[in-house]
């Protein structure tokens, strides 16, 4: 079995949020967890994913602080597992990753489901990304500031030079 590469001392904070949630099945454990899914039996029925791989899963979010369990809520010996504020911090992380699918992984007439309002019934409004001052910017109006580089307008923006064509 090849060795796992840890990213937990990564400079990139993407790298480490990676070592955390990186693969496909933690990130649908945490879907469920925000859909209300609280038991194993429950996770492991819907996800259809193997019981040992659902262990080892379930039990490295709760190590790494994304999931807690709690007595069950029905007064059984059950324990569940809920998402801790750490958890609940990943929500816009799930939203972004199905906003992005609904854009380009359905044809137009596919029907899928959709994230609503629970006061409205409403569809969500799409994500967007805005500066400290409130305008939209893209993905070329940004750039990465290394750490220990403080300087404001340090480097060029990563789409500067870019034809438009491209």
């Amino acid at each position: 079995m090849v060795k796992r590469i840890g990213f937990g001392k990564a400079a990139c904070p993407v790298a480490r949020a990676l070592d955390v949630i990186g693969d496909w099945w933690s990130l649908l454990i945490i879907r469920d967890a925000f859909e209300g899914v609280r038991r194993f039996s429950e996770f492991q029925a819907g996800l259809g994913i193997a019981k040992g791989m659902l262990a080892t899963r379930l039990r490295d979010l709760t190590e790494r602080g994304v999931l807690e369990t709690a007595p069950a809520s029905d007064g059984s010996a059950y324990r569940e597992y809920v998402l801790t504020e750490k958890g609940r911090g990943l929500f816009l992380v799930i939203v972004a990753l199905r906003q992005w699918g609904e854009d380009y992984l359905y044809r137009p007439d596919e029907n899928r489901s959709a994230l609503v309002d629970t006061a409205t019934g409403i569809p969500v409004a799409r994500m967007a990304l805005h500066s400290a001052e409130g305008r939209s910017l893209t993905w070329a109006e940004t750039r990465v500031r290394k750490a220990g580089d403080d300087r404001v307008g340090a480097g060029k923006a990563p789409g500067a030079g870019i034809p438009a064509s491209r």
